[in-house]
C-alpha cells in the first residue's frame, strides 16, 4: 500500500544524477581534445602524422588536405582548432594559405611544419600569421608540445628556428628578400615554382597585368634578369625545396 511518506523517488533521481555525471565527463573528454587538421601535398607525410598523433592522448587530427586550396575549402566546416601547414604545395602554397587562413579563421590557429629552418621564410610566416614553426625533423614530443601551447593562445617556435630569427635580426644580416613585400615574395614563391602568369593571377585573384608588374619589380629588386636566375636566388635563400 502507498505511503505518501515512503521516498519513492530516490531510486530515479540518484540513476538521474549518475546519467548526468557519466553524460558530463563525456562531454569534458570530447571538448579537451585538441582538433588538428594536416594540410600537405604528401599522402605518405599526412598517414605518417596522422599515426603519430593519434597516438597522442587529447589529440584529435579531424581532417585533411593536400593543398591550400583545399584546407581553405575545409576549415569552415571542420573549425580545426590548430593546422599543421606544409610551405612547399602546389596552387598558393602554404605561405598564401596561411595570410588568408590568419584573417578568415584566426581561430583555427597555424603551425608552419616545413624542412626549411633558414633563411626569410620563419620571419615572413610568422609575420603573415603563423603562430608556430617547426622543422619536419622534429621530435613528436616537440609536436605535441607545440600544439598544446598553440592551443591554449601561445606561440611555439622551434629553438633552432628561434636562434635564426635572432641573429637575423642583427645588423648587417639583412638579405635581398628582406626588401620585399608579403605580397612580391608569394609571387616570387609561385613565379619559382614554375607557374604562369595566368595561373598566378587566378590564384592571387588579381589581374595578369598586375602579376606581370610585379614580375618586374621582383627582377629590380633582387637585380636578377629573368625567371631562371631568380629561381636560383629563391632556392639559396630557403624560399624552395632544392629539388624542385
Amino acid at each position: 500500500m502507498f505511503h505518501p511518506s515512503l521516498p519513492f523517488n530516490k531510486a530515479p533521481v540518484s540513476c538521474a544524477i549518475i546519467l548526468t555525471t557519466i553524460n558530463e565527463k563525456e562531454a569534458i573528454d570530447i571538448v579537451s581534445n585538441i582538433r588538428v587538421m594536416l594540410v600537405d601535398d604528401h599522402d605518405l607525410i599526412r598517414y605518417g602524422l596522422r599515426r603519430l598523433l593519434e597516438d597522442q592522448p587529447g589529440i584529435e587530427v579531424v581532417d585533411e588536405a593536400n593543398s591550400g586550396e583545399v584546407a581553405l575549402e575545409k576549415v569552415r566546416t571542420v573549425k580545426p582548432d590548430v593546422i599543421l601547414m606544409d610551405i612547399n604545395m602546389p596552387g598558393i602554397g602554404g605561405f598564401e594559405a596561411t595570410a588568408r587562413l590568419s584573417k578568415t579563421h584566426p581561430d583555427s590557429r597555424v603551425i608552419v611544419l616545413t624542412v626549411h629552418s633558414e633563411g626569410p621564410l620563419p620571419k615572413r610566416l610568422l609575420e603573415a600569421g603563423a603562430v608556430g614553426y617547426l622543422t619536419k625533423g622534429c621530435p613528436v614530443e616537440e609536436m605535441v608540445e607545440a600544439i598544446q601551447k598553440v592551443n591554449a593562445g601561445q606561440r611555439y617556435i622551434a629553438p633552432s628556428i628561434a636562434q635564426q630569427l635572432a641573429l637575423s635580426m642583427l645588423p648587417g644580416e639583412e638579405s635581398l628578400i628582406d626588401v620585399l613585400s608579403q605580397r612580391e615574395l608569394q609571387v616570387l614563391i609561385m613565379i619559382s615554382q614554375g607557374m604562369r602568369t595566368n595561373a598566378i593571377s587566378e590564384q592571387l585573384s588579381l589581374s595578369p597585368k598586375t602579376i606581370s608588374t610585379y614580375r618586374k619589380r621582383l627582377h629590380e629588386k633582387l637585380d636578377v634578369s629573368n625567371d631562371v636566375e631568380m629561381m636560383h636566388l629563391a632556392i639559396k635563400h630557403g624560399l624552395l625545396d632544392s629539388d624542385l
